[in-house]
């Protein structure tokens, strides 16, 4: 089997609650209970290959943290399911994904919320093994982890100190350390440099691949930034208000963009020879809320293409070239 996550109509979704008096409004002459559902993963479906990496990106909003979460049922999916090496994950309760917990790791985008302020970074990175039994006594794992901390640039005296005694770039060093620490198979690298200084994501994109190498193992990376994307992926996937709107290996992505929305993504990056700016075809209007999803395909009220059909009925996703889909009534 070369393929280690399969995602299949994944769904998810959180109700509001304002409180009783929040949900009752006066509709046509009486009151009625008025559900406001936010719908943040709606009917996506993927896969990621061993030892490749999947991007999701998109715009702030659009679902990809939502689905990185759900995916290692940090919340419970709405519906779909998610299969890991061949195994239906989608209903295992806590205590069965707790095996899963080992072979599926993940790095947040966050370096100053994901760490245990009160934990010596040596504690953060040798409890889960013992924990999972990586390591069989509190010496080898001492030594393990010395080891991983090592590999991600962060020295062994380094090691006794808590993390708000180190900088956002080491401190998601630390994280990459915490996933490492496992042995996993598979790594989702929720936006992993979006909260680093410019000069320190390259460094870190470097490290997660020269990490990839050594252990052959799989990412699912979601990111905004095309040219992170450009630098890492394989394969990837475009979101928008929930949906994937066109996925294929990164070259056929980058060659040929085929939906409006890709397109407009691709035309407002920036580049040196400033020549884009004056041809960039920028999304119009702003993104529909995910409370109120706009009837027929999504894009329809932001792309200079829509027809009536676009209003009225969402496309099927459609296998343009091998392996290249696209969601759009437009092919």
């Amino acid at each position: 089997m070369n393929t280690i996550l399969k995602v299949k109509n994944l769904e998810q979704r959180f109700e509001l609650d304002k409180g009783i008096l929040g949900k009752i409004k006066f509709k046509n002459g009486k009151f009625v209970k008025e559900e406001r559902i936010v719908r943040a993963v709606n009917d996506i479906s993927f896969s990621v290959d061993k030892g490749k990496v999947f991007s999701l990106v998109g715009e702030s909003g659009c679902g990809k943290s939502t689905t990185a979460r759900t995916i290692i049922k940090l919340i419970e999916p709405k519906g779909g399911t998610v299969e890991f090496a061949g195994e239906n994950i989608t209903d295992l309760t806590r205590t069965e994904m707790l095996k899963y917990r080992k072979r599926m790791q993940m790095i947040f985008q966050d370096p100053y919320a994901s760490l245990n302020s009160k934990q010596k970074v040596l504690n953060i990175i040798t409890e889960p093994m013992l924990f999972h039994g990586v390591a069989a006594s509190k010496s080898e794992a001492k030594e393990k982890a010395l080891d991983i901390l090592g590999k991600v640039g962060i020295r062994p005296e380094q090691a006794t100190r808590y993390p708000h005694q180190f900088s956002g770039g080491q401190r998601q060093r630390i994280g990459i350390a915490r996933a490492l620490a496992v042995e996993p198979e598979f790594i989702i690298a929720d936006e992993p440099v979006s909260a680093l200084d410019v000069s320190i994501q390259a460094q870190i994109l470097n490290l997660l691949m020269d990490l990839k190498k050594e252990y052959n193992f799989s990412y699912l990376f979601i990111a905004h930034d095309l040219s992170v994307v450009k630098h890492i992926s394989d394969d990837l996937g475009v979101m928008y208000l929930g949906k994937i709107v066109e996925k294929g290996s990164k070259v056929n992505i980058f060659d040929n963009p085929l939906h409006p929305y890709t397109k407009a993504l691709f035309s407002s990056v920036p580049k040196l020879s400033g020549t884009n700016l004056k041809n960039s075809k920028g999304i119009r209007g702003e993104i529909p809320s995910s409370i109120n999803l706009p009837s027929g395909c999504y894009f329809h009220d932001r792309c200079p293409y829509a027809k009536q059909i676009c209003m009225e009925k969402m496309p099927t996703e459609r296998e343009v070239e091998n392996g290249h889909f696209v969601l759009c009534h437009l092919y």
